[in-house]
């Protein structure tokens, strides 16, 4: 294995919209970020991950690219960027960058020219297919249906065809079977290397590949069938191009989002050390682990913290010689981690626990903004609070039943919306959480004034400055080449209440402990000697008769030696 700089690194997502507002227009900017640069550098992170700020109609909040060389008006200017990310350089900070292959947006010039007419230049840059007809009504060339609802078809009647869109109806999909398509998103790629960056977190890159056009047997109906366009052989041959023209010549560090059910088998062609496609992937198996979609109120939320060892030892050990993970709670599609694993009764407790757990295995770890002072989740109560398109389609007959409770419906949509981690990003307890000066473009969560980085920065005991804590042993402790290099193994597998892994190399070997449990839980110490008490979310140590006493959301690392 040859060490790269992005394993040692410690990432952090912006979602720039809702990150910080430098200019009082309502919505986070390039300068926004440049001013928070400093925060970020005084918590430990040396690599973020910008959410797209390109030109775009912001159909789904940017990943619907007008055009890829010009910053969308309301995030800033091109010398914005260049400003934002010189003061990142100078601060050690590496910057990567969304890149957005799977689709555009339609007001995109290659797709204006495209629905012009069969015979335009740009008419094979998308995929287009002629409407089927039943009993002489037109339908959809297939019965495929779209991520964001509905089918995955749009029908176009300049030219009386339909165009293939897996999210919305205004980001029509590329269609990579045309070399064309990939040259020109490979110039794209080039002009932002060029600037600068250190590479891109790559959206929807699972995704570039079709199925034949037919049915799914799935349904007779619209069906969502990831087997359609997820995963599919051909992906791997676009990533290799895209490889060996644009990411090996610029050293570019690249991260994958894989959705659409990625097997472990399917990441290892992605990301393996000799893969030659990308530097890593995201997968989302260890994102659910819980009974969310189940209940109608949070304080039913169960964690199967057994199904989330086995999630976990899954991919560290099958990754732990051929490739490297990322280490993430969430994105900008989840929910706040402390409302979807933690407890909002014991929120500090928990919040610390769950860092605990993630941050010192090994992988790089992605924070997301935000969850390093333990926002939550949005209390919502109303369908017109919702801006999320994807929430917004899927349950839009829903609140239109007269006869359904929408206070009701609302909270149960709500725990799971990508709407959850775009609210205001919370800054201070002054007006609109210290985001902007102005009402901002979004939510923003009503605890701002008890959570939030101005009331933590300087606490010794805050979430913030456990997670500072952590990062600190990842980046410049004793134990930093045993958290980013050892081995990894589960103790006490079984257990339902409380997660123990150990860390371990020739000279060190850590022990993380944390409990999901709200009542008093017990890890049993006989084979062990304590060197050193690493980290601790709670203030004293309790052990009795060779146990430690896990209160409430109890989490610790330890430096340990095994008695023989």
């Amino acid at each position: 294995m040859t060490e790269k700089w992005w394993m040692s690194a410690v990432g952090y997502q912006i979602y720039i919209k809702s990150f910080f507002d430098a200019n009082g227009d309502g919505i986070g900017d390039l300068k926004g970020i440049e001013e928070k640069l400093d925060y970020l550098h005084d918590l430990g992170v040396n690599l973020i991950w910008i959410t797209p700020f390109y030109d775009s109609p912001m159909d789904d909040n940017g990943y619907d690219v007008r055009d890829y060389f010009k910053v969308a008006k309301e995030y800033g200017t091109i010398e914005d960027f260049k400003s934002m990310l010189k003061k990142a350089k100078s601060l050690g900070i590496h910057v990567i960058l969304d890149f957005v292959l799977n689709h555009t947006s339609d007001e995109h010039t290659w797709f204006i020219e495209s629905r012009k007419s069969k015979d335009n230049p740009y008419r094979d840059f998308y995929i287009w297919q002629k409407p089927r007809y039943e009993n002489g009504i037109r339908k959809e060339p297939t019965n495929w249906g779209s991520f964001f609802g509905g089918s995955a078809w749009k029908y176009d009647e300049n030219t009386d065809e339909y165009y293939m869109k897996i999210f919305s109806d205004k980001m029509p999909d590329l269609n990579w079977k045309n070399p064309k398509v990939i040259d020109a998103m490979i110039e794209v790629g080039k002009w932002w290397l060029d600037l600068g960056i250190d590479g891109f977190r790559i959206d929807a890159v699972s995704h570039l590949d079709r199925a034949e056009f037919v049915d799914s047997t799935h349904s007779k109906d619209i069906v969502l069938d990831w087997n359609k366009f997820s995963n599919l052989p051909k992906v791997h041959e676009y990533l290799k191009i895209l490889n060996e023209r644009l990411f090996k010549p610029y050293h570019a560090y690249t991260i994958g989002e894989v959705g659409g059910a990625a097997s472990i088998e399917e990441a290892i062609k992605y990301a393996s050390f000799d893969s030659n496609e990308l530097s890593m992937v995201f997968n989302f198996d260890h994102n659910w682990c819980n009974n969310i979609h189940d209940i109608d109120d949070l304080k039913d939320l169960k964690v199967n913290v057994k199904a989330l060892k086995d999630v976990f030892f899954r991919w560290q050990n099958t990754f732990k010689r051929i490739g490297w993970l990322p280490l993430n709670w969430l994105n900008h599609d989840q929910p706040r981690v402390v409302s979807h694993y933690g407890s909002l009764e014991y929120h500090k407790e928990s919040a610390k626990m769950l860092a605990n757990l993630l941050y010192l295995k090994r992988g790089t770890p992605f924070i997301y903004q935000g969850e390093e002072i333990g926002m939550t989740n949005y209390p919502f109560t109303k369908f017109k609070e919702f801006n999320d398109i994807s929430t917004i389609n899927q349950h839009k007959d829903k609140f239109n039943d007269p006869n359904v409770d929408e206070l009701k419906l609302a909270k149960k949509i709500g725990m799971t919306s990508r709407d959850n981690p775009r609210t205001m990003m919370q800054w201070s307890n002054k007006p609109y959480a210290g985001f902007s000066k102005v009402k901002p473009w979004f939510l923003v969560n009503p605890n701002y004034e008890s959570i939030n980085v101005e009331s933590q920065i300087n606490d010794p005991n805050s979430i913030l400055n456990y997670y500072r804590q952590l990062i600190n042993l990842r980046r410049q402790s004793i134990y930093k080449d045993l958290i980013i290099f050892g081995d990894y193994e589960i103790i006490d597998y079984e257990n339902e209440k409380v997660f123990t892994y150990k860390r371990s190399n020739e000279n060190q070997i850590l022990l993380s402990i944390n409990s999901f449990s709200k009542e008093t839980e017990y890890f049993d110490m006989t084979n062990y000697e304590i060197v050193n008490f690493v980290i601790h979310n709670y203030n004293d140590i309790l052990i009795e008769n060779n146990k430690i006493i896990l209160r409430p959301f109890e989490a610790l690392a330890i430096e340990v030696k095994e008695k023989k």
